[in-house]
């Protein structure tokens, strides 16, 4: 559990010698291009603007301090967290409004409240009554205002309520009688099976009317609702018009990866991403080149494979980043990674040493199998063989 500060990255001076290229580190190892996390970060925001609602990046796919900061242009703004411990290293980092979208139970209320009585804002999610009267309870002991967002399931039913719920407004009312009512939440989660731009602006459409039609509903019960807070990755990008909601959150645009572009939600280009391998064998009989990044580099995650094109466990560029065509990661063990060629494409030479870096799947899934990330800036157009490591940026750890 992480309960003090988070080391800030070190500088480029403080990057190792023997650590300056690509082709030094030991594999497997994540890279970050930051060039194409500013960029990816400034394209939302911009549209945040546009939209008019404030922006509310969700920390949990890159999980860092230094590539949170690009997101809100070097100033500590409004965040989304996965976890507590998330929550307090980012707090410890000067972060004072946060939001803990997950929901909340009675266990987790101590830590709570112990950010609360630090002076942040920390607001907890929950969709029942048993949540709400828990919550509203604890606040009332503590003698202290205790934020709570209500859930609302516009599309994929995980979690939240209706917003023709028959409880809902019994649940906001336990909640505002203790001075804990802060809005409504709601996350478009079946946006990752739109294929199409009208099915993603659809879905955007769909997400922004539920969390609206519950706070209309609330507030003509007489709550207040101050908060209306909508957002996944693909109709944060699908969204055109806003009205009515207040905040804007989305978390894997940082990064971005095959799912998404995969949606049409970005491009190949913006993938931020990489796993860095090395070629271990070959299997010329089986078509096969084996690497040493199997699912512990890359994760389980094969969320491109109910799409029109399954992209394997990912696809696989060289070191400069420069697609390697009909390349692809088609299958994992947890420390081997097997590379087949597809549509046709020949295999190709690849001696053992040879690096590679492979796009993943699913940023997410795929950072949490690092500790951090080696940082490049892929700003300067066609990259060196060997991209230069500016950084190093480790990942918030714990729960």
């Amino acid at each position: 559990m992480t309960t003090g500060p988070v080391p800030a990255p070190p500088s480029p001076a403080q990057v190792s010698p023997a650590a300056r290229s690509l082709a030094d580190p030991d594999t497997p190892f994540a890279v970050v291009d930051v060039h194409r996390v500013r960029r990816n970060a400034a394209r939302l925001r911009a549209r945040a603007d546009r939209l008019g609602v404030a922006l509310r990046p969700h920390v949990k796919t890159a999980k860092s301090l230094a590539a949170a900061a690009l997101l809100h242009d070097g100033t500590p703004g409004p965040v989304t967290v996965s976890t507590l411990a998330e929550a307090e290293a980012f707090a410890d980092a000067g972060y004072r409004d946060i939001t803990y979208a997950v929901g909340i139970e009675p266990h987790k209320l101590p830590r709570v409240i112990a950010l609360l009585r630090r002076g942040v804002t920390l607001r907890v999610l929950l969709d029942s009554t048993e949540q709400a009267t828990f919550v509203a309870a604890t606040a009332r002991e503590a003698g202290i205002a205790l934020p709570a967002q209500i859930e609302i399931d516009c599309d994929g039913h995980r979690g939240g309520l209706r917003p023709d719920a028959p409880g809902l407004t019994g649940i906001a009312g336990i909640l505002h009688d203790a001075g804990c009512l802060d809005g409504v939440l709601t996350h478009a989660g079946e946006s990752y099976f739109c294929y199409t731009a009208g099915e993603q602006r659809q879905a955007a459409r769909n997400e922004r009317d539920a969390a609206v039609a519950a706070a209309d509903r609330l507030r003509a019960a007489g709550l207040p609702v101050p908060t209306v807070s909508v957002g996944s990755t693909p109709t944060a990008h699908a969204a055109e018009d806003l009205s009515g909601v207040t905040e804007l959150r989305a978390g894997n645009y940082a990064f971005f990866d095959l799912v998404m572009a995969g949606l049409g939600v970005c491009d190949l280009d913006d993938l931020a991403l990489s796993v860095v391998v090395t070629v271990i064998g070959h299997r010329p009989e089986y078509g096969w080149i084996v690497t040493d990044g199997g699912w512990m580099a890359m994760s389980r995650d094969r969320g491109t494979a109910v799409q029109p094109q399954d992209q394997g466990y990912g696809l696989v560029t060289d070191l400069s980043g420069t697609l390697i065509p009909g390349l692809v990661m088609t299958a994992a063990s947890q420390e081997h990674g097997t590379l087949t060629a597809r549509d046709g494409a020949a295999l190709p030479d690849l001696p053992i040493g040879t690096r590679l870096r492979v796009l993943p799947n699913h940023a997410c899934a795929t950072a949490a199998q690092h500790q951090g990330y080696h940082v490049i800036d892929g700003s300067g157009g066609t990259q060196a063989p060997t991209p230069g490591i500016e950084a190093y940026w480790p990942r918030v750890t714990g729960w």
